[in-house]
């Protein structure tokens, strides 16, 4: 087993002491799931939602997940050959981007590989999200709603009247309330929820892998 390549405490930018604590308690933690365990996993994710990422916590409750900010996960691999925390890091670290985090295992790379392939979970899109499909409503969707929900519809946006003592579309057979590629804004999300209309999907991808003999592999 490779010895870590650096083990002094890093300095961290001026901030308060309670800030400047929790950072070196992160790149600390990250550090000794470096050491306690096989390989580090680099892994994006898409649509979070907290309540989904639960399963992937469940899942690998013998392993360590990171979540922070990127800058200090960097620190906490080491941005370059001169201050990578163990041999090849630095590899994993120039990927750190957007919303992504740590996974620190000793499960065989095919087992963590399989798991996230299968792994994904649908959900509602949130307001400012983009739409990855055309949601359109016709009166069989809107009749089958009770009456008093119309002037709620109404201030949503919805086009809709009671008639023969049923919920209708107004002057049309259909109502578009998104379209594929457009950003969804907080009436629209609120439409698909009360439609049952899933437009997200919960996924992570694996973007890397590091093993402890140095070994880097781009996924």
């Amino acid at each position: 087993m490779p010895t870590s390549k650096r083990v002094k405490k890093v300095n961290l930018t001026q901030t308060s002491k309670r800030t400047r604590e929790g950072k070196q308690n992160l790149i600390n933690d990250v550090r000794t799931a470096i050491d306690d365990y096989d390989s580090v996993f680099l892994f994006s994710f898409d649509n979070m939602r907290s309540n989904k990422f639960k399963d992937v916590r469940l899942a690998f409750r013998d392993s360590k997940i990171f979540m922070g900010k990127n800058k200090i996960l960097q620190i906490s691999l080491g941005k370059g050959v001169e201050d990578e925390y163990a041999d090849g890091l630095h590899e994993v670290s120039k990927l750190i981007s957007g919303s992504v985090g740590l996974l620190a295992t000793s499960r065989p790379k095919s087992e963590v590989v399989g798991f996230f392939e299968d792994f994904s979970s649908e959900d509602f899109a949130r307001a400012g999200s983009v739409a990855n499909g055309t949601v359109k409503l016709t009166n069989a969707d809107v009749s089958i709603h009770p009456v008093s929900m119309v002037e709620q519809f109404r201030k949503l946006g919805l086009p809709c009247e009671v008639k023969n003592g049923k919920v209708e579309l107004v002057g049309a057979k259909e109502f578009t309330v998104v379209k594929e590629g457009r950003e969804i804004n907080a009436e629209q999300a609120k439409i698909l929820v009360h439609f049952g209309k899933k437009l997200a999907t919960f996924r992570v991808k694996l973007e890397a892998c590091w093993l402890k003999d140095g070994n880097f592999e781009q996924l």
